[in-house]
């Protein structure tokens, strides 16, 4: 295997354009996502973050194109961390050296169960998660994003998750008019701006571009005093130096800061998955979910050490970077770059950039992470896709993450069990005096339908098709107690490639229950591993074919009348 997927220099000018373009449009969000994640002071860390793994995850990654950075689901997750070591006596106050190196260490946690997913090669059933799923959980995070941003927004400063947050908004004696101000000049910009210019100029970059120099005319400090106004918040002041290294500290709430780790390792895998999906779609290429896994784990692990935010496939900015020419992991690797050079150059200017301004640009993002198009019609395509869906956007924002994922996943099994049971059932052929002449037995033989009609309604036969589930296997059972004319049972396993245990248990007692009422059973066409299963069970009963399993029944019916 080679150690770097997809890494050329035939289309090194369409991966430096892509590489560029595509940090343009992560610079304001990777500042965003740093404040929104850590709280005041914060924003540099999404910066480091966006670098760190934006370099990594492209170089060892298993898509090509994808870029990588700090996402709205990783960055909800760090903020709840934030909140939970706040509840245990931890300052929040990152300047103070006691939060950093705790919420790195889940980080650096997080990007080892992330590499290990990749290892156990477990990356292609993270994305059979069920659309209903994805789409709740996304719509969750999306919501999320709004109700902690509100608060930055009008100036109010909220601590903790989506019900602390609305009571501090509720409970807060004013807002800052101020703050307020410049959130919906922001909003302006990236709502407003015109499609020729937005082709040119992301509406995010342009926000920074053109609100942040009139905050600082519109709304300095010493006007607002003079109005008896306070000054809004500004994200501050950018260490020098470039990427800082920090200890992580292992030592103190590892079972919160490993349970921390294995959510952001499940969120950031799905969420870069989910991307991967979309490059493939655009490139018609496909990505090493594996691999992938593997190349964002290590990067992970590697920003928790440079006090990097998490980060995972970012969908926007791998758009835009194929997009604007980007093919191989040389464009992830220049938009890292171009983040670093920004980093070293433009620090003092970052420091004027208005919290309200990067909370108008996360508001943006929550709206379009909500899944509107599904969303808002549900409820006409599945009501239990629907309630599946609402149900798990529910838990997101007011329970947990990973619950509301794992229990969605668990009621969307049961729900898909339940429907293959019922075609299983609806599929199955049988042959009993009361659907003798109206049933079909499709893909029998003029000589196989003659056997059963000479049995009349002494014979009950069930055809099979496809893997029996374990629901199924019961179904049929239930069947054959309501029926009591039957002497002989056949049950046709041609079609059936594989079973499983459970549902093997549920012949086993099947056919238990049929000797019990006095009927000879008769298992046909079972596939070699099957009849050494069902031998492993103590059934012997087996024939081969269905016409010999059908000959045998006709024999012992007829020593039945006679």
């Amino acid at each position: 295997m080679a150690l770097i997927n997809g890494l050329h220099q035939r289309n090194i000018r369409g991966d430096l354009l892509g590489g560029l373009t595509a940090a343009v449009v992560a610079l304001p969000l990777a500042l965003a996502f740093g404040n929104a994640a850590l709280g005041p002071g914060g924003a540099i860390y999404g910066l480091y973050g966006a670098i760190v793994t934006g370099f990594l995850a492209a170089l060892l990654g298993g898509t090509p194109a994808q870029v990588s950075g700090p996402t709205g689901p990783m960055s909800v997750t760090v903020a709840g961390i934030v909140s939970s070591l706040a509840a245990v006596g931890i300052s929040r106050d990152l300047s103070a050296g006691e939060m950093l190196p705790l919420v790195m260490a889940a980080v650096v946690i997080g990007g080892v169960f992330e590499a290990l997913l990749g290892v156990l090669r477990l990356g292609r059933f993270i994305t059979l998660v069920p659309y209903s799923v994805v789409s709740g959980f996304m719509s969750g995070i999306g919501f999320i994003i709004l109700v902690l941003q509100l608060g930055p927004f009008i100036g109010v400063s909220t601590r903790g998750g989506v019900v602390a947050s609305l009571q501090s908004l509720i409970s807060s004696p004013s807002w800052n008019p101020a703050a307020l101000a410049v959130g919906l000049m922001t909003l302006a910009v990236v709502f407003l701006t015109p499609l020729r210019v937005r082709q040119w100029v992301p509406t995010p970059l342009l926000a920074l571009l053109i609100v942040t120099p009139l905050s600082l005319v519109l709304f300095n400090d010493n006007r607002l005093l003079e109005l008896g106004l306070e000054p809004i918040a500004r994200i501050g002041a950018i260490p020098g130096g470039g990427l800082q290294l920090v200890i992580p500290d292992f030592s103190r709430h590892l079972p919160e800061l490993v349970k921390a780790g294995m959510v952001l390792a499940l969120l950031g895998a799905i969420d870069s998955l989910l991307t991967s999906l979309v490059a493939d779609n655009i490139t018609q290429t496909n990505h090493d979910s594996n691999r992938e896994l593997i190349g964002q784990g290590i990067a992970n692990t590697a920003a928790g050490f440079l006090s990097g935010l998490p980060g995972a496939g970012a969908t926007m900015r791998t758009v835009i970077n194929i997009k604007s020419g980007g093919q191989t992991p040389w464009s992830g690797m220049t938009h890292s770059l171009v983040l670093l050079l920004v980093l070293l150059g433009a620090g003092p200017l970052a420091a004027q950039i208005p919290t309200a301004l990067l909370a108008g640009i996360l508001i943006k993002v929550g709206l379009d992470i909500i899944d509107w198009g599904f969303l808002l019609r549900a409820h006409r395509l599945s009501a239990k896709t629907a309630a599946l869906m609402y149900a798990v956007l529910l838990m997101t924002v007011f329970w947990d993450l990973i619950w509301g994922v794992l229990v969605g996943m668990f009621v969307a099994n049961l729900l898909t069990v339940d429907s293959i049971t019922q075609v299983q059932l609806d599929e199955i052929d049988q042959a009993n005096p009361e659907n003798h002449k109206d049933q079909q037995h499709h893909n029998l033989t003029e000589h196989e339908k003659d056997l059963i009609r000479s049995c009349g309604d002494q014979l009950m036969y069930f055809r099979l098709d496809g893997p029996l589930s374990f629901g199924a296997a019961k179904g049929i059972s239930s069947r054959i107690g309501k029926i009591r004319t039957c002497k002989c049972l056949i049950l046709d396993l041609t079609n059936v490639p594989r079973i499983g245990i459970t549902a093997t248990l549920a012949i086993e007692r099947m056919i238990d229950e049929a000797q019990n009422l006095g009927r000879q059973t008769i298992v046909a066409g079972a596939k070699p591993a099957l009849q050494r299963r069902l031998r492993d069970f103590g059934f012997t009963n087996l024939q081969s074919t269905r016409i010999a399993a059908l000959e045998a029944a006709v024999t012992s019916c007829n020593s039945l009348t006679s």
